[in-house]
């Protein structure tokens, strides 16, 4: 038994070693743009990674670029964090573009797969919150500037290329992972995440020694108001709560007391405000569907034969076209939208809304006042004291200046009350 002390011993301390060896490492996806939606995410991500003291956070990663007050906070995050994070480019032919770049760049590790993108970071209009901005060629400079800064920032603090994270910014260079890797921009290739895994173990990060080989990955997935934000937080679904703004608050207008399309409206106006803050809105293609809102509106009321509504439709296509800022690839309205956005509120106010306003302008049909003008026999003598007239199928009591005999036909003139006023109908 003595002899065994020493065995149990050994293998205690090499079970004791796997286990300490064979740690956790937190992953979450990115895929899409870069928006107040994704920065909440990576930042909770990386704040659970920390208490969890997972070996390192990869963050899988595959973005068109975004907005960069979101990108700005990311980095600080990542820059704050006690474990290494890891971005990886992938899947092929995936990229990290504009903010992406960024992002790659700032990980204590940069990693790509195989034949995935890096690069095309030249800074578009978009102000602190996300709205475009007109720039004349000063403003656009200094943006540029400011932009080259924290390229060149970010390379030298991690030790990358940083004249290639110039020109990646000035002359929206794009490069593939294998050129990103001889360039010094990334540090490695790896085909998957187990190659990855095997890839970073042994690695020294911040005097800290990576051992990722074995480790178990944990995903860490998105809260359902993270998973609604990120869907929610996009120029489709801005576009769309538009025309229910649109279609809603003119409903009510022209059809008062229906109550469920202003409720709708509102409700979608709010919704708009909100995304309006956050999204890189063009205030000139606002006012251009503003316009074709009124021009509509007008053409309901003036017989100007659809001049007006033309007019508005072109009004509305140019001012869905240039509401969002296509130079971004990350914030941009897909044409087919646009198309369909306009067709659809062209043949609302030319049917829906012009039924309802022409309805309303038509006369009187039905109540008492149709029974003015009407002529009908007298039932009895009618005279100023009364008498009565059988009309659209109900007596009434009816009143005449002059005396009116049984059967001469009299016209109804007027209506007090319940009584009638009426006078000989004369050929």
């Amino acid at each position: 038994m003595k002899n065994l002390a020493p065995i149990l011993a050994v293998g205690m301390m090499l079970a004791i070693s796997t286990k300490l060896s064979a740690a956790n490492v937190g992953m979450i996806d990115i895929d899409g743009a870069i928006s107040p939606a994704t920065e909440g995410y990576i930042s909770r991500a990386i704040d659970v990674a920390n208490e969890q003291n997972d070996a390192c956070l990869i963050i899988e990663l595959d973005t068109p670029g975004g907005l960069l007050n979101s990108t700005e906070k990311i980095i600080n995050k990542i820059y704050d964090s006690k474990i290494p994070i890891v971005v990886y480019v992938t899947p092929a032919p995936g990229h990290a573009a504009s903010a992406g770049t960024f992002i790659t760049m700032a990980a204590d590790v940069a990693a790509m797969a195989p034949h995935t993108r890096i690069g095309a970071a030249h800074p578009v209009s978009i102000g602190a919150t996300g709205s475009v901005q007109p720039v004349d060629d000063v403003e656009k400079k200094k943006m540029e500037n400011d932009t080259v800064s924290l390229a060149e920032s970010i390379a030298d603090k991690r030790h990358r290329n940083v004249q290639w994270a110039k020109s990646c910014v000035l002359d929206s260079v794009s490069i593939t992972a294998e050129t990103a890797l001889a360039t010094n921009v990334i540090d490695l290739i790896a085909d998957d995440v187990p190659s990855l895994l095997k890839q970073l173990d042994g690695r020294e990060v911040h005097g800290t020694t990576l051992h990722t080989a074995g480790a178990t990955v944990v995903p860490i997935r998105m809260t359902f108001r993270e998973s609604f934000l990120q869907m929610f937080l996009q120029p489709e679904v801005m576009f769309i709560l538009m025309l229910v703004v649109i279609y809603g608050i003119i409903g009510e207008l022209s059809s008062p007391g229906a109550i469920l399309p202003g409720v709708a409206g509102a409700i979608a106006l709010v919704l708009v405000l909100c995304l309006s803050t956050i999204l890189p809105i063009n205030a000139a293609g606002l006012l251009l569907i503003a316009l074709a809102i009124v021009l509509f509106i007008i053409d309901l009321y003036s017989p100007t034969h659809g001049v007006l509504t033309g007019g508005g439709i072109i009004a509305f296509f140019l001012g869905s076209l240039m509401l969002f800022n296509r130079s971004n690839p990350a914030f941009h309205l897909p044409l087919t939208y646009i198309i369909g956005g306009t067709v659809l509120t062209a043949l609302f106010f030319l049917f829906i809304v012009g039924a309802a306003v022409r309805a309303q302008l038509l006369p009187v049909r039905a109540g008492r006042e149709t029974l003015l003008g009407k002529v009908t026999p007298a039932a009895e003598h009618i005279d100023a004291k009364g008498g009565r007239v059988f009309v659209e199928g109900e007596w009434w009591n009816a009143v005449s200046e002059t005396p009116v005999e049984s059967g001469q036909p009299v016209e109804i003139v007027g209506i007090e009350g319940l009584k009638l006023k009426v006078k000989a109908k004369t050929a």
